[in-house]
């Protein structure tokens, strides 16, 4: 059977499934219209802008074109930004390629360059901005047969078959209603409890609305100290215990730590009502069950969503008068103080979340695979176009990758959850003031916390901008450490990887974080064994029998990590 006939047969099967479709939007389409709108009457009132872009736009186009045309050896060209999307040699060899490619180049800088001119203090630049590099990276030419070498190269290699077999794929992915580029990764290259997520464990404690996982000792001996892990609700919990070699749990667990995880319920429609306060009251409920089973004060460490929530809950125990109940925190790619949301501030729009609220009314919860296409559109080159080019363009099979099988294994978020995070805490960044936000009636104050706390910020972060965090880390009083790649890669980095690097400093006393990083001191490798010396700095240093699992309810990952 030839490529052809495989790929005719592959799109007669997709085109038999039943597209599905939304019946309402998560988003507000008239809030969109307007900001674009709204753009164009600001650029209209100022022509001598629009004038002055022209002009110094005639200028560049001119030197362009005078270098495209006597253009110098490829060794012999000024290095430019890196872009992964024209990481080919081909893009710096071939003259007709490199015009292509450094034409859309400077032409997407001019067309930030004006958003930003034009719309500067107005409180729809994030939107427009948003819009225009949503637009940019589409018509990349990356992204299209005709202006991307390694596609001409393989067209010709397979006489068409590749665009074909890559059609049928794209008709595939839409069939199932979930939309475009839904296989970034091989979906059957891992299996939870087996490959993936297979520290040994028990789950040792259920409730509603979590799982409570103990991992088995490894050490004759562990620290006094337990750590209980927070995640995010966005993804399962095993983005910190992905393949042995990269789990930070396997890691903690051989440095002589008793690790405890929360692992969230995959809420269903009977969720809808689990609030903010509700998740803040079970993160209380581990933290109860893990010193009654320890005899010990817990070490907190939490990632993302998770280590805010972490901080409401320091900050209730502390209303409450219980700060002691706690020992230390560690929050990892965590924010607190959400004035700096970069992009995000864009989908932070009343418009947008009164749309949101009726969306997620009807299923009482906001579907993982919407909360994965926006995470994706945050990173579109990355988790979007990338994906188009290898998937329906040169049709290659997606890779084995633990770190995105884990992204794509979404979860639920429950409707009245999402609707208190974004109004209070996104939007009304009600934590920034002491007493706005309340527990069950209880008002806190992130600056009455007295645990000791570490904030570890990642310099690449697209979902928690590094400077935002350092922010959040000044209102908290916490320690500070700036790691490197990004929010989800830059966690992972285990020591015998020897990658990104992180940098440290005195404390958070300089009033900018760029002044902070000015001061800091840059070191190579993971931050994982510095933190392993902070922990143990700001723990009793006491040592106990290594803590074995009696009473185990069910094997780890656990029925709510395996569940759909």
């Amino acid at each position: 059977m030839t490529g052809w006939d495989e790929a005719l047969g592959a799109m007669q099967k997709a085109m038999a499934a039943p597209l599905a479709g939304a019946k309402t939007q998560a988003y507000d389409p008239l809030a969109v219209a307007n900001a674009m709108n709204d753009f164009a009457l600001r650029m209209a009132a100022h022509p001598e802008k629009l004038a002055s872009a022209w002009v110094e736009g005639a200028q560049q186009w001119g030197d362009f074109w005078l270098k495209a045309w006597n253009a110098a050896p490829a060794e012999e060209a000024p290095p430019k930004k890196k872009d992964r999307r024209f990481a080919s040699a081909k893009w710096e060899a071939d003259p007709w390629y490199r015009a292509i490619r450094d034409s859309y180049l400077l032409a997407s800088d001019q067309m930030r360059g004006l958003v930003d001119t034009v719309e500067e203090e107005s409180p729809n630049h994030k939107m427009v901005g948003f819009l225009l590099d949503s637009w940019l990276n589409a018509v990349a030419p990356t992204n299209f047969v005709m202006t991307n070498p390694d596609v001409v190269e393989r067209t010709v290699e397979t006489q068409g078959a590749n665009l074909a077999r890559g059609f049928a794929n794209l008709l595939e992915d839409l069939s199932d209603g979930k939309g475009v580029v839904k296989r970034r990764t091989d979906p059957n290259a891992f299996e939870k409890g087996v490959t993936i997520a297979a520290t040994p464990g028990q789950v040792v404690y259920q409730s509603k609305l979590f799982q409570l996982i103990q991992y088995n000792p490894t050490t004759e001996k562990v620290a006094a100290e337990p750590l209980l892990y927070v995640p995010p609700l966005v993804n399962r919990f095993y983005m910190i215990d992905l393949v042995p070699r990269q789990s930070l749990v396997r890691w903690l667990v051989e440095q002589g730590r008793t690790v405890f995880v929360v692992s969230w319920v995959n809420p269903t429609e009977e969720h809808r009502d689990a609030g903010v306060e509700d998740y803040i009251l079970a993160i209380v409920e581990a933290l109860e069950t893990v010193t009654k089973r320890t005899k010990a004060k817990a070490d907190f460490f939490s990632f993302c969503l998770g280590g805010t929530l972490v901080a409401i809950t320091l900050a209730w125990l502390a209303a409450k008068g219980r700060s002691d109940e706690v020992n230390s925190a560690t929050l990892i790619g965590s924010m607190v103080d959400f004035a700096d949301m970069r992009d995000w501030s864009a989908f932070v729009h009343e418009s947008h979340l009164d749309a949101l609220d009726a969306h997620i009314g009807r299923q009482g919860y906001i579907d993982s695979v919407e909360l994965q296409r926006l995470f994706s559109a945050m990173r579109a080159n990355d988790l979007i176009w990338s994906s188009v080019v290898n998937h329906y363009l040169l049709d290659k099979q997606a890779p084995a990758s633990d770190l995105l099988y884990w992204f794509e294994d979404g979860a639920r978020i429950p409707a009245a959850f999402l609707t208190s995070y974004n109004r209070q805490l996104l939007h009304g960044n009600r934590l920034r003031e002491p007493g706005a936000f309340e527990v069950k009636g209880t008002p806190i104050d992130l600056t009455a916390i007295a645990t000791p706390i570490l904030s570890i910020a990642l310099k690449d972060d697209h979902v928690s901008a590094w400077e935002a965090v350092y922010d959040g880390a000044k209102l908290l009083g916490a320690d500070f450490v700036l790691g490197g790649s990004g929010h989800n890669a830059g966690v992972i980095n285990p020591p015998a990887a020897n990658k990104h690097g992180f940098w440290t400093g005195k404390d958070t006393s300089p009033e900018t974080a760029t002044d902070w990083l000015a001061a800091a001191t840059r070191n190579e490798g993971s931050w994982w064994p510095w933190w392993n010396i902070w922990l143990k700095e700001h723990g009793s240093g006491k040592t106990v029998a290594a803590r074995e699992i009696a009473d185990g309810i069910e094997p780890a990952p656990g029925s709510y990590a395996k569940a759909p």
